[in-house]
């Protein structure tokens, strides 16, 4: 009579507390370099349009009406996805200060996400 070969109970229910145990050390690392990188891009995005309007200053003299400006005289290619909220449209533009001599439409841009970053610094004040 040959003998039925297999996995008892108890070796399956350690295999998967051995899984469960190392799901649960790696899961949090993934996400948190997943926040990571959406920072990093959203830094990135941030920079490259605040470039682009302070060339287009140094151009032209005065501040870009808005981002679709900087896509249309070719300071940028496109209108970055903010990272964030997945959509490009919820940048925040900023005016120039009261007291600048160069007024137009934007100095600045920001996110317009809501949240706040791993440092603690809302979204819309990066």
């Amino acid at each position: 009579m040959k003998q039925a070969r297999g996995f008892t109970l108890i070796e399956l229910i350690v295999v998967l507390a051995i899984i469960a145990l190392l799901a649960s050390i790696t899961a949090p690392r993934y996400f948190r370099s997943v926040e990571n990188a959406r920072e990093a891009s959203l830094r990135t995005s941030l920079n490259v349009m605040r470039d682009a309007i302070d060339k287009y200053l140094g151009d032209r003299g005065t501040y870009p009406a808005s981002l679709d400006d900087l896509v249309q005289r070719g300071y940028i290619r496109q209108i970055p996805q903010d990272p964030v909220t997945g959509r490009p449209d919820s940048w925040q533009m900023l005016p120039p200060p009261a007291d600048s001599i160069n007024q137009g439409g934007m100095a600045d841009v920001r996110s317009g996400a809501a949240g706040k970053g791993q440092d603690g610094v809302p979204f819309s004040e990066w």
